[in-house]
């Protein structure tokens, strides 16, 4: 189904060690709005989408796997010559103590990542603007981050992430015309 290539989407740089920075990044990771959330929605709604649309879902919920792939390479990169007492500084000694530099589902504030984060309502239009949202939500957390960021290299990233899901959330945006006009169109049986 994937042909993988052993490099990561965009690259990615960080300048220095920064663990509070990490835990902003981890609300992507495993927050309500983060990839992983989006990937696992669009690739469940593409089984009860149309036809003309569930390739987009497909290719969509697959980037959203590439960009989960970006945040946790950001994420290593920013703790992984971290001192314990420089993670507890940073309000993440809890995930030390229960993951030590290990990666984890889980948002900003720590709390675990859960499938009552994937919308899927079986209604293609609803479903859509539901991805619209998330896309839109995800585009403002990236811009959020940013602006709580002073590395300019994982910035240079972040803002390829963003950019993404603007483009995401105006081909959802594209797909909900084709539907709509699908819709409206006079059948004949």
């Amino acid at each position: 189904m994937w042909y993988y290539e052993k490099k990561l989407q965009y690259p990615v740089k960080v300048s220095e060690c920064n663990p509070r920075l990490a835990k902003y990044l981890i609300e992507q990771y495993g927050g309500a709005d983060g990839e992983l959330a989006a990937a696992l929605r669009y690739l469940n709604q593409r089984y009860t989408i149309p036809d003309k649309v569930i390739g987009l879902l497909n290719d969509i919920g697959t980037e959203e796997f590439a960009h989960l792939e970006m945040i946790a390479t950001m994420v290593y990169k920013l703790t992984k010559d971290a001192t314990p007492e420089q993670l507890k500084e940073a309000g993440i000694g809890e995930h030390y103590v229960n993951h030590d530099k290990a990666l984890f589902y889980h948002n900003a504030a720590g709390a675990p990542f859960t499938a009552t984060y994937i919308q899927a309502k079986g209604d293609p239009i609803a479903d859509l603007y539901e991805d619209i949202a998330a896309e839109e939500k995800a585009r403002a957390t990236y811009q959020w981050i940013i602006d709580m960021s002073d590395d300019p290299d994982l910035n240079d990233s972040l803002k390829f992430l963003r950019e993404r899901e603007v483009v995401h959330s105006q081909r959802f945006r594209e797909a909900v015309e084709i539907l709509k006009a699908d819709r409206d169109t006079k059948k004949v049986f």
